[in-house]
């Protein structure tokens, strides 16, 4: 097993350092506390790979919450970290905040600390408790981030659970399918050897594609993961995933839901950096960055140069197309009343909430068009099979 090498705190309150053999961080962390040490740092050792840390937005967004709590209970900084570092609900993140924890106490700030580790925190949460630490509203910025992450979440939940319902239906539909073709069809293949001049050509094509599922089944598997990947590195290259987004930007049923859920991360992110105190152009270099959307990366970076210009906000932002023209008045009202953060903030709920209504109306569209997909299957089936026997009581 490899080792890791670790700061901790013992019984008597002495700091010690020295490593321990485990399968795993979190398995160490379990090592340390049963030799009845306090962790400050866990790392890996030369024998041991870093991995990265994967914790869910909502666990961050409780995090980000507690740490607030502290603050504003008046608890010290770095008490409120260490606090966090001993956790015992989720080891991967107290092992971080072990880390934090140390560099702070080593003189770094909070936000240089966080920057060490991009894996867990975003470049977009590093500088919004940067402009905290500096402005002297940690607290605040802690709370807005938490908020942030927060509707971050809500958001990714709603989007799949108005796709739970048509995934499960689709992959009810491809069992379907796989059992008329791989056990029923075959069935009447002796039957209609029989029929003069063979079958019809639909028979024949549904009897082929009986036999891509049934006889040659590990070379049509073959052949759809090497069409898989493919098709996945070519949507790795630039220029192939932006027309993808462009034609997914522009699409009749998907293109509104797109620019919706793109227009909310902006508005969001943009939103709560404003409010925290981060500078404008470093605030849309950041929610650029964290767009998800080349079309919205354009629009952000075109908008960034008519900002440091002296124009204002919602002019290069409408040339873009990805705003409805409702939340391009309320951009620029809050332009004028100098309280953009907050309205942007209100504008990505306003959205949200429109994108849960366009969410629930695809997936009412989804839901017969997949039901009609499967019947289409059946009947295509029945018809070939159907077909030859008239041909073939005709015979006798």
């Amino acid at each position: 097993m490899p080792d890791f090498e670790y700061i901790a705190i013992d019984a008597t309150g002495r700091r010690v350092r020295g490593s321990v053999a485990a399968a795993s961080e979190a398995a160490a962390l379990s090592e340390l506390d049963a030799r009845k040490l306090t962790p400050v740092s866990v790392a890996a050792g030369k024998g041991a790979a870093r991995r990265r840390t994967r914790v869910s937005s909502r666990r961050m967004a409780m995090t980000y919450h507690q740490l607030a709590d502290l603050l504003k209970a008046g608890v010290p900084l770095l008490r409120t970290l260490r606090l966090m570092a001993q956790r015992r609900s989720d080891a991967n993140l107290a092992a971080v905040f072990a880390e934090i924890s140390e560099a702070v106490s080593e003189g770094d700030d909070l936000g240089e600390a966080m920057s060490r580790r991009p894996d867990v925190f975003p470049p977009v949460h590093v500088a919004m408790v940067r402009a905290g630490e500096k402005g002297g509203f940690l607290e605040g910025v802690l709370r807005r981030l938490g908020d942030l992450v927060k509707g971050q979440a809500e958001l990714q939940g709603k989007v799949i659970g108005n796709l739970i319902y048509p995934a499960v239906l689709l992959g009810f539909g491809v069992i379907v399918s796989g059992v008329i073709f791989g056990f029923f069809v075959p069935m009447f293949r002796p039957m209609f050897e029989k029929i003069p001049g063979g079958p019809p050509t639909i028979t024949k094509v549904v009897f082929a594609v009986s036999d891509a599922v049934a006889k040659y089944a590990p070379i049509t598997l073959a052949a759809a993961v090497a069409l898989v990947f493919v098709v996945a590195r070519q949507l790795r290259r630039p220029m192939v995933a932006r027309k993808i987004t462009e034609l997914q930007t522009r699409a009749p049923l998907i293109g509104p839901l797109t620019r919706s859920l793109a227009a909310a991360r902006f508005c969001r992110m943009l939103g709560t950096m404003l409010g925290n105190g981060v500078p404008m152009l470093g605030a849309m270099q950041i929610a650029r960055q964290a767009a998800g959307n080349v079309l919205m990366e354009d629009a952000i970076a075109n908008a960034s140069e008519a900002v440091r210009a002296g124009q204002p906000l919602a002019g290069p932002l409408s040339e873009s197309g990805l705003f409805d023209d409702d939340v391009l008045e309320m951009i620029s009202v809050g332009e004028s009343a100098n309280n953009l953060g907050d309205v942007l903030v209100d504008i990505a709920v306003t959205i949200e909430q429109r994108v849960d209504r366009l969410l629930t109306t695809l997936v009412r569209l989804i839901e017969p068009l997949l039901l009609l997909l499967i019947a289409g299957v059946v009947v295509l089936v029945a018809v070939s099979l159907i077909l030859p026997l008239t041909k073939l009581g005709g015979n006798f």
